[in-house]
């Protein structure tokens, strides 16, 4: 069954407190973004790659595949003001509306081949699926001025890649945008779609603050 992947790296790195975006941040010599896109290239060299940026980085983008070397296929398309626009772009750039497809964050270098293994496989016979891992942490909701503790085996924490019908992404992004859209499960629910949880890996993380990228670093280092 075929497979596309659209690869979302929108982040100008306000939180990483510096100039370059974070996706753009060299982890052990390598830009990070590169290290994303290698690794569903492990899994699938066939797979189309769809890449959405910010039109004002795709130059930068270049000079930096040319100067690493950086040679596995891939088109871009021009990232939008939200993270639904963006999908949305990068959706006009598939070749048809055939099999599944991911859309991954652009800053999630370290999900396993398994992981990607077990979405794609999922999706083909589920039409929506997420990875997801449990939450280790004690957990309070707000209460207005208190807190309470919840029972968090009823929470997972979702992560990236999201992968789909690829017909069932389109018409779901054809839905006009609301501000309860968080992620790309969220915009396929909206149209009464029940989404499938598979587990994802810890190691999985969003690279956003300085304290990930030394998680990233050692990471690499593993």
């Amino acid at each position: 069954m075929k497979k596309q992947l659209i690869i979302v790296a929108g982040g100008k790195g306000l939180r990483m407190g510096g100039e370059v975006p974070k996706q753009f941040l060299p982890v052990n010599g390598k830009p990070i973004l590169m290290l994303t896109i290698e690794t569903f290239f492990r899994f699938d060299s066939l797979m189309k790659i769809i890449l959405v940026l910010p039109k004002d980085q795709h130059l930068y983008w270049a000079d930096l595949c040319q100067n690493y070397k950086f040679t596995i296929p891939h088109v871009i398309a021009e990232g939008g003001e939200t993270r639904f626009q963006s999908v949305q772009n990068g959706l006009s750039l598939t070749d048809d509306d055939q099999g599944v497809i991911a859309v991954h964050d652009g800053v999630r270098p370290f999900v396993s081949q398994e992981v990607i293994a077990r979405c794609f496989d999922a999706a083909m016979k589920y039409e929506a699926v997420i990875p997801v891992i449990d939450v280790v942490d004690t957990v309070r909701m707000l209460d207005g001025r208190n807190s309470i503790t919840v029972d968090r085996n009823l929470y997972k924490l979702v992560q990236t890649p999201q992968v789909f019908s690829t017909s069932l992404l389109k018409e779901a992004y054809n839905q006009e945008f609301s501000s309860l859209f968080t992620d790309d499960a969220s915009v396929v629910e909206a149209l009464g779609v029940s989404v499938t949880l598979v587990q994802g890996n810890r190691e999985n993380i969003k690279i956003t603050t300085p304290f990930d990228i030394q998680i990233a670093k050692a990471l690499t280092d593993v």
